[in-house]
């Protein structure tokens, strides 16, 4: 399993659910100060029992104050931070036939905003490392889907696209200052969020094998880091297509969608689109 040579003092966000809570375990038993955030206190309060290098720090991503006075906990308890890993996020599926802003503003509450306000929070805290003669490392969940339009996608994938674009521009501007960033466009992972879709996620991978990977990728220094490689690929072929072709096959694949749904009795009263509403 790949590690740092030196404990790393790291916050994780989303760190009770899938990729986040695999990602705290394998951190905490390699023996890494973590401090842990997430919604569920009592979630919280039993990942890191008995372990005294884990520090839980309840947290709604999405309240900017809240997370800027977590930075300042995270000052008090470990000084510096030599990686700030935001991972929390949310899914909701869109019905364009029935266009709900609500829903759009819901998923780009923790999925975009949630991210920023952790970044605004955890500068400070990488600097100090720098100023220790360490490097600091930023990353980010995004997601496969952020390489190219989908079918109900509209506000999950447009709110992973920002935090893409929006990680991929500081990185040029934050490389003066020696803090790097990494991106991680996961596939399908086997999660309480994607246990509620209700089409196929080809290729998909549990949360362990996905948190092995992240953690490779860190500690290698990696800028995009994407899984599994034999999907991701693909789809990053789909995203540099024509985008007269890039239409036809997202219409191919809306049309199976609908044809499966109502298959499923979905076009009866069914809803078309899921409302994953926990925080990853």
């Amino acid at each position: 399993m790949s590690t740092w040579k030196t404990p790393q003092r790291i916050w994780l966000t989303g760190a009770t659910s899938g990729i986040g809570e695999a990602l705290a375990r394998k951190l905490i038993a390699q023996g890494h100060h973590v401090v842990l955030s997430a919604r569920n206190a009592e979630a919280l309060d039993t990942l890191c029992q008995n372990q005294p290098n884990a520090h839980p720090l309840p947290l709604d991503i999405s309240d900017r104050q809240a997370v800027l006075n977590a930075g300042t906990i995270i000052h008090e308890r470990l000084g510096a931070l030599d990686l700030a890993l935001f991972n929390a996020g949310t899914c909701e599926y869109l019905d364009a036939q029935q266009f709900d802003m609500a829903l759009v503003e819901r998923v780009f509450a923790p999925n975009l905003f949630g991210t920023l306000y952790g970044i605004e929070a955890a500068l400070p805290l990488l600097r100090a490392a720098r100023q220790e003669g360490l490097p600091a490392r930023l990353a980010a969940t995004s997601s496969a889907s952020a390489y190219v339009p989908l079918p109900r996608a509209e506000a999950y994938g447009a709110s992973k696209a920002a935090v893409s674009y929006f990680l991929e521009s500081l990185r040029l501007d934050l490389d003066q200052e020696g803090i790097d960033i990494s991106l991680i466009h996961p596939g399908f992972v086997k999660t309480p969020l994607t246990e509620h879709n209700d089409f196929p996620m080809p290729m998909q991978v549990t949360a362990e094998q996905a948190a092995d990977t992240i953690i490779e990728g860190l500690v290698k220094g990696r800028l995009d880091i994407h899984f599994p490689r034999r999907f991701t690929y693909w789809v990053k072929l789909l995203g540099i297509l024509p985008p007269a072709l890039r239409r036809q096959i997202g219409l191919r694949m809306t049309r199976a969608q609908r044809s499966r749904h109502e298959h499923l009795g979905i076009a009866k009263g069914i809803p078309a689109h899921c409302h994953c509403r926990q925080r990853h």
